[in-house]
């Protein structure tokens, strides 16, 4: 009985020195238990963009000496013709232009107009005009205004941004493109190519703002004193024609011939659609969608 009555008083004395009672340990614990439980190992899962194929081996009729045609989630092409061939962009380069002034410049900063540019499709900015860097940029993508794509450089410093743009492209992996001037104007030293502007279409496709600004078919804008009014019109005459079109950029010289990239969504899928040297863009980019239409699957990986 002796030995029973020390081994309960020890055993009881243990017990109350260790209970925890309302210690800050024992309460993270008691109350926070899911903090310490091991769950269970998950997979990781990748979601799969379904990929194109074409069903038929007929090829639409284009025009064009350069063509990329990409689906844009996957980044399948669908369709290609010279596509690392190097090519006069005219004003295809204005992506570019505004992908990089969305770099430098915030929308509502104000640009003072000097000797504003008389060359090629302008949108009649005046000189000493002050307007935002946003109307800029509808005049750059809307109205395609070669007077605005500069006004956008030489505020910046000319020199500087055009350097911008270079360096814009190779980090989009425009590995074969080239730019010398902001607005597309001929020179042979300035080139890209159908697949680099399909890359150059991706990046501007991710920026919400300026998408929105490229699918515009007409809007009037006007400096910040309301003094000018510029109405602008979207060169590309398939916006609101053909449904699902929805930019992004005409380009043309005598000497690049008629270019067009374009954003085309149907039925759930998007595609990016190059056309470069074209003798009829519109008509070309006509019948690649028909072609989209009825010749494009899908299969989920």
């Amino acid at each position: 009985m002796k030995y029973r009555f020390y081994f309960l008083f020890g055993f009881f004395s243990l017990l109350l020195l260790f209970y925890p009672g309302d210690s800050p340990t024992f309460q993270i614990f008691a109350q926070q238990r899911a903090l310490f439980d091991q769950p269970e190992p998950t997979v990781a899962t990748t979601k799969l963009n379904p990929v194109p194929y074409v069903v038929n081996a007929w090829e639409p009729f284009v025009s064009a000496q350069g063509i990329y045609v990409v689906d844009l989630p996957s980044f399948t092409p669908v369709l290609e013709r010279n596509a690392h061939d190097p090519f006069l962009p005219a004003s295809t380069t204005k992506i570019i232009t505004a992908l990089v002034a969305t770099d430098v410049y915030q929308p509502e900063d104000v640009i003072t107009i000097k000797d504003p540019l008389g060359e090629g499709q302008i949108m009649g900015l005046i000189d000493g005009e002050k307007i935002t860097v946003e109307n800029l940029l509808y005049g750059t993508l809307v109205h395609s205004g070669n007077d605005a794509a500069y006004a956008l450089a030489q505020h910046y410093g000319f020199d500087r941004f055009v350097e911008l743009m270079n360096q814009k492209a190779r980090r989009l992996g425009m590995k074969d493109t080239v730019f010398r001037n902001p607005a597309g104007l001929d020179d042979f030293n300035q080139h890209s190519t159908p697949f680099d502007l399909a890359l150059a279409a991706r990046a501007l496709l991710s920026h919400p703002y300026l998408a929105k600004i490229a699918s515009t078919k007409e809007i009037i804008i006007s400096d910040v004193d309301f003094k000018y009014f510029h109405k602008l019109t979207n060169v590309n005459q398939l916006l609101g024609e053909i449904q699902g079109i929805g930019g992004l950029k005409t380009g043309y010289t005598e000497n690049a011939g008629e270019n067009l990239v374009s954003f085309y969504k149907h039925d759930g899928h998007q595609f990016i659609i190059v056309i470069l040297k074209s003798d009829d863009r519109f008509s070309d980019t006509k019948n690649i969608v028909q072609w989209l239409d009825t010749d494009i699957a899908y299969f989920q990986p």
